[in-house]
């Protein structure tokens, strides 16, 4: 059985400007993460110091990353969306 998609997939203007964006975004993801594991690998006694409210760097570091991953997905939802918008409006 072939299975093919049903979904009309239009061409857009803009995918080299979002991959662009993307990988932007996954090398400073990256770089931040490779803090948090270099912290753990060469420094492990400064991810139990408390910071906040008794909360050691590792939980902080940790949900930072989470939460900076949802902010980037946010940031990349938003830019390629406008760009396009932009791009394709000129089509």
């Amino acid at each position: 059985m072939i299975q093919e998609t049903s979904v009309v997939t239009e061409k857009t203007n803009a995918v080299p400007k979002k991959s662009k964006l993307g990988v932007i975004l996954f090398f400073i993801y990256t770089i931040i993460y490779a803090g948090f594991v270099l912290i753990g690998i060469t420094r492990p006694e400064w991810m139990g110091l408390e910071l906040i409210e008794g909360q050691n760097v590792a939980i902080i570091y940790g949900f930072g990353l989470i939460v900076l991953a949802i902010v980037m997905g946010f940031i990349y939802n938003y830019f390629c969306t406008k760009k396009e918008n932009k791009m394709n409006k000129n089509v």
